[in-house]
């Protein structure tokens, strides 16, 4: 139960690194701004997160190709180094992925 308490600690930590990082976003005037305000947070704000290796994230932020008023964070996580895969070889697991994104909207009214 506890390796995946862990599992699951670190999948919801992975999802608000990627909503923090929208809402940090949301300052950049453009594009570029916005993305570099995202890799400037992921870089100095995501040691503190519970079970998230920040060296293991990888992270894609863009303008949506869908609607152009939103900004997408995407964050992917490699989780194979959590205990969840030692301990439970024989069941059925979850991926070694953790794949979260948040979108927040951009451009005023």
């Amino acid at each position: 139960m506890v390796a995946y308490g862990i599992y699951f600690g670190a999948s919801h930590s992975v999802q608000q690194i990627a909503a923090d990082a929208a809402r940090t976003a949301i300052a950049g005037l453009n594009q570029t701004e916005r993305r570099a305000l995202v890799t400037d947070f992921i870089t100095h704000d995501v040691s503190g997160y519970a079970f998230v290796d920040p060296k293991k994230l990888t992270v894609d932020a863009k303008d949506s190709a869908v609607d152009g008023s939103q900004f997408v964070v995407s964050v992917s996580y490699d989780a194979r180094n959590l205990p969840i895969w030692s301990l439970f070889r024989t069941l059925p697991l979850p991926g070694t992925t953790i794949q979260r994104q948040s979108t927040i909207r951009v451009g005023g009214i």
